[in-house]
């Protein structure tokens, strides 16, 4: 796991904290891209968001390419009647097709199934890792309906 705070623009060509968080996203399996829904500074999530994954996308196109969930973090401050519209355009403007958790780390809401569904997800990968591994590694050999003749003479 891996916290990466204040990726900013620019971090691809060594900007903030830069390279060094870049290179060592590359070594987890899952991305989570924790949005605020309300950010302090006013700012929109949805193009925050954007310059986030354009900053992926500059530094590595396997980053860039990894599994990512999206995580809508501080539906506490807004009135519960307006969550579901507030994030639900978050989404359609990220154009979002991927797992979407609605939290509150504040208050704890969501955290727990975000967690749980997280620790599910990578057992599951380990175990089809495991099984991958497990299966015998099919040698090439000739295939004699395919024309190819296996000759027993010496001469």
């Amino acid at each position: 796991m891996a916290d990466i705070p204040g990726l900013i623009e620019g971090a691809a060509e060594g900007h903030g904290l830069g390279v060094r968080f870049l290179k060592h996203l590359s070594r987890t399996r899952v991305l989570l891209h924790l949005i605020d829904v309300m950010p302090i500074d006013e700012s929109d999530p949805v193009e925050g968001a954007i310059s986030i994954v354009k900053e992926l996308k500059k530094h590595s196109e396997v980053l860039y390419d990894k599994e990512r969930w999206l995580v809508l973090n501080k539906t506490d401050l807004l009135p519960e009647s307006d969550v579901d519209e507030h994030c639900d355009a978050i989404v359609k403007g990220l154009d979002w097709k991927g797992p979407v958790f609605r939290i509150s780390a504040a208050t704890g809401t969501g955290t727990r199934a975000l967690a749980s569904d997280i620790m599910n997800h990578l057992e599951r990968l380990r175990e089809e890792e495991a099984e991958a591994a497990a299966r015998p590694i099919k040698k090439a050999s000739p295939s004699p309906d395919k024309g190819d003749e296996v000759s027993t003479d010496d001469a």
